[in-house]
């Protein structure tokens, strides 16, 4: 099954360090405003979702979403959520460990858009 939203070892180590401190976590891919467009990582729950959101599907057994306007632009894309060092979003969890959440993304093939039909 392809995924429109996956994490990489790194990321989901981390997702698990926050669960630990935190509980349950859910995810906002940022549309640019306040803290870029990065994704942003709460505890579940804290980040109100409703119609004019996406729920990409999971990492590290947290709820990816993202909004309908910027799913349109990456709808052809995987988003890949990886940790680099430094200073994320203020409002995000992981900022406090030094490390920050990062969006890659890859372009689907013509067969991974046809299985996602």
């Amino acid at each position: 099954m392809i995924e429109r939203v996956t994490a990489t070892d790194d990321a989901l180590e981390l997702i698990e360090k926050l669960k630990d401190k935190f509980g349950p976590l859910m995810f906002h891919q940022s549309g640019g405003c306040c803290d870029g467009s990065s994704p942003m990582c709460y505890p579940d729950g804290e980040f109100r979702v409703g119609q004019s959101d996406v729920k990409l599907g999971e990492i590290g057994g947290s709820s990816f979403f993202i909004s309908k306007d910027q799913y349109e632009y990456w709808k052809h894309t995987q988003l890949i959520i990886d940790v680099v060092n430094g200073r994320g979003g203020m409002f995000s969890l992981e900022g406090p460990e030094g490390k920050r959440f990062l969006t890659r993304s890859r372009v689907f093939t013509e067969e991974e858009r046809e299985q996602l039909k």
